[in-house]
């Protein structure tokens, strides 16, 4: 697993209220998928996804002691998710949802760290990573 963020989600209860929110603190919002709204933050990416969607999406329910965000790590390859994901429980943490295909077409899984902090490991070919990698929103 190289060392990067690709995206930081907000489960959130009022998508439209939220990505407005930010949009007017002057983040411009890329229209991928309706169901979610994506800021571009640099060499990272803001995701903010209905917590409805998200709860099943993930494999589990956000409520108390559960964050509301979680942290998502991007790879190259579909084969790439299976890789971390098994170096995932090698170290000791937890796979919460085995990989399978997304909703939206990419290959992910979601896995908890020793003391439960959530990530979503994906491959999705329209956030395309570069050498160095770093995500980026076409636009």
């Amino acid at each position: 697993m190289e060392p990067r963020i690709s995206i930081i989600t907000i489960a959130v209860d009022d998508l439209d209220r939220m990505a407005a929110f930010y949009q007017a603190m002057g983040l411009k919002r890329h229209r991928i998928d309706e169901g979610v709204a994506f800021f571009q933050m640099g060499g990272a990416i803001l995701a903010l996804f209905p917590r409805k969607s998200a709860e099943p999406d993930a494999g589990i329910e956000f409520g108390k002691g559960v964050s509301r965000v979680y942290l998502a790590y991007n790879t190259r390859s579909d084969a790439e998710v299976d890789q971390v994901l098994t170096e995932v429980e090698l170290a000791g943490g937890r796979i919460v949802k085995p990989a399978g295909r997304a909703f939206w077409g990419g290959w992910y899984g979601y896995f908890a760290d020793p003391e439960g902090n959530l990530w979503e490991v994906a491959h999705n070919p329209q956030f395309p990573i570069d050498e160095m990698g770093n995500i980026k929103l076409r636009t």
